[in-house]
């Protein structure tokens, strides 16, 4: 009875870390363009490098978020037409090899290593223990103030901003980031924007004055994290 309680337990154990593996590989793998097949529905930073290219050849102009829609798939097809490649609205393969593999592109905005790290460290601190897209979220929102008018300019700038993230004023801030952290990073700054352009979000379940809130439009919920603009 014992052994098989053993047995059952070490396979669930099993599962765990192969689930965990495989996960943080698809994050790993996302990031890169051209590591998997994209198509309507898709997310990640492998889609933001993607629109980022349509839109440098003239086929893409709208936001680029690392959400694979209906717009997306439209500058597909143009560019697939084109090229005179099978029109299917799909990015595979043979769509993906006519773009210039050029990895040096790593963000949409300009930042030092300093800042991508001062990024992941608060990701770290506001969202540590969130799914790896609400990891992402996290970091959008601090992207997406940085190319907001109401607020700073660079993202040093806009992490430090006086009342901002109590992760730097209780210490949260000063734990050096995980791996996942540091991925959550380069996927927001890639341009992966689950929040759909928020510039704000909030815990319910810990927030003790929500009055700021309460006439910003809530847009949605990850996670413990509710998002709004």
């Amino acid at each position: 009875m014992l052994r098989n309680k053993f047995i059952i337990l070490m396979f669930l154990l099993f599962l765990i870390i192969t689930v965990t593996v495989d996960d943080l590989r698809a994050e790993q793998r996302d990031l890169v363009l051209g590591q998997r097949i994209l198509e309507q529905g898709s997310r990640g930073g492998d889609v933001a490098i993607l629109q980022r290219k349509l839109a440098e050849k003239g086929f893409y102009d709208d936001r680029i978020d690392g959400l694979y829609g209906p717009k997306t798939r439209s500058a597909v097809e143009a560019f697939q037409s084109e090229n005179e490649l099978e029109i299917t609205g799909r990015a595979c393969e043979n769509t993906l090899h006519k773009f210039s593999q050029d990895e040096k592109i790593i963000s949409v905005l300009e930042v030092s290593r300093e800042e991508i790290l001062l990024l992941a460290r608060v990701i770290n601190a506001e969202a540590r223990g969130e799914s790896f897209e609400g990891m992402v979220a996290v970091g959008s929102v601090i992207r997406n103030r940085v190319e907001d008018d109401r607020f700073p300019d660079t993202l040093r700038e806009v992490i430090i901003e006086e009342g901002q993230f109590c992760s730097l004023i209780d210490g949260q801030a000063d734990l050096y980031p995980n791996n996942e952290a540091k991925k959550a990073a380069r996927a927001a700054l890639l341009g992966f924007d689950p929040t759909h352009r928020s510039l704000y979000f909030y815990n319910p379940q810990i927030a003790t004055n929500l009055a700021w809130i309460s006439n910003r439009r809530v847009v949605k919920r990850i996670g413990s994290h509710v998002f709004a603009q």
